[in-house]
């Protein structure tokens, strides 16, 4: 096609697609003709009325033909020649409809335009009887708030109605007549109405006929159905009731619904006319119908009548049920009929009485069921709708309908004594109809057989109505004679029912699958839906609705006959209607005057197949007021059509006015010269058709595939009806094949059937796809084509495990049995000509043979894609999914040879087990043979040995699909695949030919025969390998342009279970692995309930992981969650423990070691408590912290052997202090306490708070005892010693005893020291100090990253700062030479932002030092009396963190030294003071405090308000007094000198004068930035705070004196003194102890130095001031 443009439809000529032809009638009359004057535009779409017709054009143009009685224009009511509606010019319309005199169109927005005649409001415009143009109509929806307008995509029209279906599948209707289904009583109907019947139920599809209606509706899936089905759905009444008596119970069926029914008026009391009441074609004036509803009385009969009573009705057909003779009937020209003798449904007598007796003596054998022969394949029927050959095949379903029905209402027990019930009431209810006439013109010869058929069609339908009672009327014909209605008596105890029944009751069934499968289950959304029901209603006096009665229905009912078989498409003629179904027959059903219907079967008023010729497959129809078209394929894929009906005839010289019509559907060969038909349409009495001629082989491709989807379609039906069905109808299967076998051949059934309904979609999309505009690009095949392969594989891999058991063979004696010997039918759905092919073959081949469909596909999507320019994506996605279809069909072939080759193996596996023991041999075959496991290779031929194997010893290695095995003598092993390594053992110079296994478990060395024999098993094993690791069985891939692995990888992802390592026997492990150990992430799972989640190295638990143990005592888990190393639990996690405590902090060899954290209940348990320290070997273990919440104590220090033991310091929420030794977990030794009102005691104690030997006692006064002390603190001291009291003479003064707290707490820098051992290890160094610089930035650099992977879906790590800082981090800062201010500057950052986050090691070392800090000093700990030693563990902690910072750069400097400043660059408040000779000291004060004080900040200066709370009582006291005083009066009262006095300041821009009462206004901005203080953490912020005061009031007093001006001490100190009182600052004594204990020494005697000495002055100088 070189040359050709790319897209196939720009080579399109548009006279070559949607050429429309007309013509009427069949024979010499049937001509098809172009319409005259039409151009060359394509056709889509075509409705015929009576006299006119209208079509749809490709670009969305609607031209109407023939006759438009109502255009007011006289000169275009008749036109043969089309013409334009310009009305929808430009609207784009996309739908057409034609009803007997108006016409509808729908445009692309979905809305309605409707035009001709409206006597009946048809067109939806009241007052308006013509509609000349075409008019919009309004269809909105009033349930919605505003009403919203509705779309439409659908019209169909009748004579005096209209439907239109919506997007949302609602049905709309106006017009007049019960075919509306509206519950209204006033007609017409103007306003569009929601047809609320069929509200919640997705329509399809809707059709019109004259006067009936019907609609194709998605049959809602179980769960959507309603649950009480005892109920009739219309009525609500009960179905079955229920009369309990003495001794047995009646149930009877006998509701009756009569909704739906409209009767004369003339019969005020009918009676139920039978279903043979009717003739198959009535007249058309028959006068059933009338407006007015008459409900029916009917009476019901007490008994059913015997068997004897129906054997006499049979013998007296002219008797009917009031006891008269039956009503002439009346032939379709109107002239009344002979009434002919009635035949019997039983025509012998004495075959139903023999009948009758063997069903008698089959009820006394074990099974009543198993008695019935089915029918010989002879007499099997070849789709769903064949009728039963005799009686005896509907004897068990019938009987297990009746089962099922009476069993939901009445319960087990009643369904249980069911069983005991006579088989013959049964057959009195299923043959106790009594005979009626024939219809006219039937012999009383033809009459026997055809009630014969009329009776088992009867049956075929009550079988396919699982429902049956649901439906209004729906049961007329069993209802309206005498002892028609379904009432039994039952025993009414279960004893009178014999034991083995009982037992036989209670036997289980395997579940029966089902061969449709059920809605919701459809194989893809996109595809439509075959699980479809058909609704009628309207006028039925023709028998048009299909209900088996002639009455009318004022609201939609389903017709039950129609609802298993697939209908995908419905036509309505003017008195008859079609449905097309998926399998391509068409049921009619309605009147037959011309044969219309393509059957001369009666009655008429149930759906019946069209008789077309065998094979014929149908895929469009349409109807016309008498006639019927049929579009079928023909040869070479060309379509055919068939004309069934009334000839026309144009020849008025013809005097015969008898009308001459079809007998059977009649071939038009006029049509096959059109070219490719695509679509029909009927009306009136024309015939219309759209036909394509064939552009390059394109249209001709198309049509061959669906034609040869059709025909697959229709051979997958007849196998599963002609052969699965009647097989899994066997009750005896199960027992034949086993319980394993029947679930295979069940689960073979449903991927069967999935396959099936799968290709019925595919072709009814199919046959949609021709009738649109024919674009490749939109077949479904090809946008689904995954749906469609992965539906073949799951087909094939079904069957494979069935041939793998054996399935076929064991099958073949119930398929001889069922088939009568007789194999006919299964070799002719095999396609085997050679009749001596045994049963078991047969259904092998048969199974297969859907597989070789694939090839199919292939071929003709390969010949569609050489319709288009190579260089298109039409060719190469038509390539792309042939090529697809030829891989998976040699695939599949493939796997059938591989399941063939399994059954050979398993077939002949005992003769292969020479030398093993005996028993064992079942066993391995049990053990080893599952449906699903395919043999690759086995070395029964001794071409593979175990290496250094004893000279007797037997080892046979069998390689499946999914496992190795080697079997020996008496044991065998399964290594499954997936965790499975081999490799060529090359170094083995002794055996070349040796292979190396590896499972998780075990390794062993195999040696081959050859090397022939190695490359075989080397190269099947890691095929074997790759296919069970990727999923797939085999390197279909290749077919698909994948490319094989020549090995499979070393690591992967596999399942496995533990059966020999002791530590995980039976555990089960998934996740990654690497050469047979556990190698990655992976999950480990324990029979007990132990698991583990994480990271494993080498076979063990190691990196980060989460493990739970259950504790069943408690029956809660423990659970931790951290880090492993070597199986381990290793380094940082947290622990929580099934009795409520948690352990966060380090671990060692599963113990805890190192810092942590335990929580031990809660507030509100017995004991709450809380420790943070070190731990060595799981116990307490140096210095740690204890906080006994229930005591409100803690406890800080020495810990041994989880006790209390050496220096410590304990505080109590009661303000007791006490700092000591303690021994063995108690006060021992000695010890200083205190109290909170100052006493002390400094001696002995034996116990906690318990004085035991010689101290000195210290009053809050200064007295004191001195001596020998016992007894326990606040509970009463014995004291032997003297008393003192110092200030009474001043000689004793001296002696007045200062107590020094803290020499016996533990010395700040043993504190935390496992928190600093954790960094330097994190850092690679074993102690502090000793280890490899560069090694340390490695492993910080690690440390970031495995952080980052681990909280990446943490929400603290998220936010795009945090992810910059981590960024940075990873850069190792180059920091190499003498330190200068720019590199001491780039340290100071990087600390900073490595402080900020928990994931470097400094961050996490800051981080947990605050955690300690705060758990150390707040709450019970935050005493006035260990601030001194929270201000030296802070001093500790700089020292500590300053060592770690220069060993990370070790150029740094010790603290102390001096860089010199080369620039005149202001230094930042971190950095210190500038000496006099232009240096910048380095100290751990000025590079670390800013950033570890703002974390310790609150509880440090919480000690220090509380240590300084008297005094500044105090100082705050004087600064309230002084404060009231105006600015003058304050200035003069502390001694300023008067030329420092303001005499005017700005305030916000306006100068004001100082007054006399002028208040906060002097030296304002001096007193603004001291007040700032409060606001800073660091001393040296604090600092900078001051010297800022400072400036501001030196600045303002050379504003003053406008002079140069030299402060002396005695001028600045007052000024001073007045910001201070001005500031305000609460706890002034608390900054200025802060600033003394942490301020850098370095800057003490320089500027800073000074101006921190004047503030402090001035502190203490507000505390003594005389306020007088």
């Amino acid at each position: 096609m070189a040359g050709q443009d790319t897209s196939l439809k720009e080579q399109e000529n548009p006279q070559e697609r949607g050429i429309l032809h007309v013509w009427t009638g069949y024979g010499s009359s049937g001509i098809p003709e172009l319409l005259p004057g039409f151009g060359s535009k394509v056709v889509l779409q075509a409705a015929l009325g009576i006299e006119h017709g209208l079509f749809l054009t490709e670009d969305g143009e609607v031209y109407s033909f023939g006759s438009f009685p109502w255009r007011l224009d006289c000169d275009t009511r008749e036109s043969a020649v089309p013409i334009l509606e310009k009305t929808l010019v430009g609207l784009h319309m996309v739908s057409v409809a034609a009803g007997s005199y108006h016409s509808g169109a729908v445009t692309k927005d979905g809305a309605v335009y409707m035009w001709g005649e409206n006597s009946s409001c048809q067109c939806a415009i009241e007052s308006q009887r013509q509609v000349p143009t075409p008019t919009l109509v309004t269809i909105s929806d009033p349930e919605t708030s505003p009403p919203e307008l509705t779309q439409i995509v659908q019209l169909a029209c009748g004579e005096h109605h209209t439907l239109a279906l919506s997007l949302r599948r609602e049905v709309w209707a106006w017009g007049s007549g019960c075919q509306l289904g509206l519950v209204t009583a006033a007609f017409p109907v103007a306003k569009p109405q929601k047809l609320e019947h069929l509200a919640g139920r997705v329509v399809v599809q809707i059709a019109c006929g004259a006067h009936h209606s019907l609609a194709l509706v998605q049959r809602p899936s179980p769960h959507e159905k309603k649950q009480n089905s005892e109920k009739c759905h219309h009525c609500h009444q009960l179905l079955l009731t229920m009369t309990d008596k003495e001794d047995h119970v009646i149930i009877s069926d006998s509701h009756y619904c009569p909704l739906g029914v409209v009767l004369s008026e003339s019969d005020p009391k009918p009676s139920q006319p039978d279903l043979e009441n009717h003739s198959p074609s009535l007249p058309s004036n028959h006068t059933a119908e009338s407006h007015t509803t008459g409900l029916p009385q009917t009476e019901q009969p007490e008994h059913a009548p015997s068997v004897a009573d129906q054997v006499e009705l049979a013998q007296n057909p002219g008797r009917t049920e009031g006891g008269s003779t039956s009503n002439s009937l009346l032939e379709p020209n109107g002239a009344p009929s002979n009434p002919k003798p009635r035949s019997s449904q039983y025509p012998d007598e004495k075959a139903v009485k023999e009948y009758l007796r063997k069903l008698s003596d089959i009820s006394q054998q074990d099974d009543p069921v198993k008695g019935t022969h089915l029918p010989c394949p002879q007499t099997l029927p070849s789709s769903d709708d064949a009728r039963p050959a005799s009686p005896t095949s509907a004897a068990p379903s019938t009987f297990n309908n009746l089962m099922v029905s009476c069993a939901s209402v009445v319960g087990e027990r009643v369904a249980a004594t069911y069983e005991a019930l006579s088989l013959r009431k049964v057959v009195n209810y299923y043959y106790q109809s009594p005979s009626l006439p024939e219809s006219s013109g039937s012999s009383t010869a033809s009459g026997g057989t055809q009630h014969k058929e009329t009776r088992e069609e009867r049956m075929k339908i009550e079988e396919s109505m699982p429902d049956k009672k649901s439906f209004s009327l729906g049961d007329i014909r069993e209802q309206g004679s005498e002892g028609m209605c379904r009432r039994l008596s039952l025993p009414g105890l279960l004893s009178q029912v014999s034991p083995r029944l009982l037992r036989k009751a209670g036997h289980a069934r395997i579940k029966r699958v089902s061969l449709t499968p059920t809605p919701g289950t459809d194989t893809d959304t996109n595809l439509p839906s075959l699980q479809t029901e058909l609704w009628s209603w309207g006028r039925g006096k023709e028998g048009q609705l299909g209900h088996g009665d002639v009455l009318p229905r004022l609201q939609p009912l389903c017709i039950k006959s129609l609802n298993n078989k697939e209908v995908v498409q419905i036509v309505a003629g003017a008195y008859h209607s079609l449905a097309l179904t998926a399998r391509s027959q068409v049921y009619s059903w309605g009147s037959n005057t011309f044969g219309q219907l393509g059957h001369a079967e009666s009655p008429t008023v149930i759906p019946r197949l069209a008789k077309l010729p065998e094979g014929t497959c149908v895929w469009d129809v349409a109807a016309g007021q008498g006639h019927t078209l049929f579009l079928t394929d023909g040869e070479f894929f060309q379509p055919n059509v068939y004309y069934s009906g009334q000839q026309v005839v144009h020849d008025t010289r013809n005097t015969d006015h008898s009308p001459t019509y079809t007998k059977q559907p009649v071939l038009l060969s006029s049509c096959s010269k059109l070219g490719y038909i695509n679509s029909l349409f009927a009306g009136g009495q024309r015939c219309l058709a759209l036909a394509d001629r064939n552009i390059m082989g394109y249209i001709a491709s198309l049509h061959e595939l669906a034609s040869s989807e059709r025909k697959f379609h229709c051979k997958l039906n007849d196998m599963k009806n002609q052969i699965l069905r009647p097989l899994l109808g066997l009750d005896n299967l199960t027992s034949a094949l086993g319980s394993t076998l029947s679930q295979l051949l069940q689960d073979a059934a449903s991927k069967f059937s999935k396959l099936c309904y799968l290709i019925g979609q595919h072709s009814f999309t199919l046959n949609k796809f021709l009738h649109s505009s024919k674009d490749v690009k939109t077949l479904v095949m090809l946008e689904h084509s995954k749906v469609f392969l992965d539906t073949f594989k799951e087909y094939s891999s079904s069957v494979g495990n069935f041939v793998v058991v054996g399935g076929f063979q064991a099958l073949a004696k119930p398929t001889v049995e069922l088939f009568s010997k007789n194999l006919q039918t299964l070799q002719r759905l095999s396609e085997v000509t050679d009749e001596n092919v045994a049963a078991a073959d047969l259904l092998h081949i048969l199974f297969y043979i859907p597989i070789r469909h694939l090839h199919e596909y292939a071929r003709m999507l390969l010949k569609l894609a050489t319709c288009f320019e190579v260089a298109s994506k039409e060719y190469h996605k038509l390539q792309e999914v042939s090529c697809q279809c030829e891989a998976l069909g040699l695939h599949l072939k493939k796997k059938q040879k591989e399941a063939e080759y399994t059954y050979s193996f398993w077939k002949t596996f005992p003769g292969k087990m020479t030398g093993f023991l005996t028993r064992h041999i079942p066993t391995l075959s049990d053990s080893l043979r599952k449906p699903e496991r395919r043999l690759i290779c086995e070395s029964s031929n001794r071409g593979l040995t175990l290496q250094h194997a004893g000279r007797f010893s037997i080892n046979w290695f069998i390689l499946f699909n999914d496992a190795l095995v080697h079997a020996q003598f008496s044991t065998h092993h399964i290594f499954p695949l997936t965790t499975l390594w081999i490799e060529s053992q090359f170094e083995e110079i002794s055996n070349p030919n040796a292979l190396k296994i590896t499972s998780p478990e075990e390794q062993f060395i195999l040696t081959a025969a050859s090397p022939q024999e190695k490359t075989k098993w080397l190269r099947a094993i890691n095929q074997a390998v790759d296919q069970a690791l990727s999923g797939v069985s085999d390197n279909m891939a290749l077919g698909l342009g994948g490319v094989m692995r020549v090995e499979p990888p070393i690591s992967r992802t596999a399942s496995y279970t533990f059966y020999k390592d002791p530590r995980l026997k039976e555990a089960t492990y998934e996740g990654r692995w690497l050469a047979g150990k556990p190698h990655g992430k992976g999950v480990l799972r324990w029979p007990d309930g132990r698991s583990y989640s994480g990271d494993f190295k080498n076979g063990l638990e190691d990196g980060y992981g989460e493990l739970i143990v259950p504790c069943k005592a408690l029956k809660k888990n423990d659970h931790y969650q951290g880090h492993w190393k070597e199986g381990k639990m290793h380094g940082h996690g947290i622990y929580k423990y099934a009795t409520g405590e948690v352990y966060e902090g380090s671990f060692q060899d599963n113990m805890r070691h190192g810092h942590g954290l335990l929580r031990s209940g809660k507030l509100t348990s017995s004991c709450p408590s809380m420790f943070i320290g070190q731990w060595a070997q799981d116990k307490k273990m140096g210095y740690g912290v204890f906080d006994d919440i229930t005591r409100g104590e803690k406890y800080m220090g020495m810990w041994l052997d989880d006790a209390r033991h050496g220096n410590g310091v304990v505080v109590t929420q009661f303000g007791l202090y006490y700092e000591g030794a303690f021994s063995n977990n108690k006060m021992a030794g000695n010890g200083i306490l205190l109290s909170e009102d100052d006493t002390s005691f400094e001696g002995e104690f034996s116990d906690d708070w318990i004085l035991n030997g010689k101290g000195v006692l210290t009053m809050a006064n200064g007295d004191y005892f001195e001596g020998t002390f016992s007894g326990e603190w606040g509970a009463g001291i014995k004291v032997a010693g003297m008393y003192f009291k110092p200030n009474l003479y001043d000689a004793d003064r001296e002696k007045a005893r200062v107590l020094k707290l803290g020499k016996l707490a533990v010395d700040p820098d043993e504190k935390w020291k496992a928190v600093f051992e954790e960094c330097w290890s994190q850092l690679g160094c074993e102690s502090a100090g000793q280890g490899d610089v560069f090694r340390a930035w490695e492993n910080i650099a690690v440390c970031l990253t495995t952080g980052k992977r681990q909280h990446k879906d943490s929400p603290d790590f998220r936010s795009r700062s945090h992810a910059q800082t981590l960024e940075s981090l990873e850069i190792i800062p180059q920091i190499v030479g003498p330190i200068t201010l720019d590199k001491y500057e780039a340290i100071r950052k990087y600390l900073i932002k490595a402080c900020d986050t928990p994931l470097h090691p400094l961050g996490n070392l800051l981080e947990t030092l605050v955690a300690v800090y705060r758990m150390t000093y707040v709450g019970v700990g935050a005493n006035r009396r260990l601030l001194q030693q929270a201000v030296n563990e802070i001093k500790s902690y700089l020292t500590r963190i300053f060592q770690l910072v220069r060993f990370l750069f070790p150029d740094l400097p010790d603290g102390g030294s001096l860089i010199p400043v080369k620039d005149k660059k202001p230094l930042g408040s971190e950095e210190g003071n500038s000496s006099d000779n232009g240096s910048q000291m380095i100290t751990s004060c000025s590079l670390l405090l800013p950033v570890l004080l703002p974390r310790l900040y609150p509880p440090l200066f919480t000690l220090y308000a509380l240590d300084n709370e008297r005094e500044e009582d105090i100082y705050w006291e004087c600064v309230l007094r002084l404060n009231k005083q105006p600015d003058l009066a304050l200035l003069g009262f502390l001694g300023v000198q008067q030329k420092f006095w303001p005499i005017t300041v700005f305030v916000l821009g306006e100068k004001i004068e100082i007054q006399s009462t002028t208040k906060d206004v002097c030296y304002a901005s001096a007193v603004e930035s001291l007040q700032q203080i409060s606001t800073t953490f660091t001393p040296a912020d604090k600092l900078k705070v001051i010297q800022q005061t400072f400036e501001e009031i030196t600045q303002e007093v050379l504003t003053m004196l406008q002079e140069d001006f030299l402060w002396s001490m005695d001028d600045l100190f007052p000024v001073f003194l007045y910001v201070v009182l001005r500031a305000r600052i609460r706890n002034l004594g608390s900054e200025v102890h802060l600033i003394e204990d942490l301020m850098d020494p370095s800057v003490q005697h320089g500027e800073q130095g000074i101006m921190f000495t004047t503030l402090k002055a001035c502190y203490y100088q507000i505390q003594h001031e005389k306020l007088t």
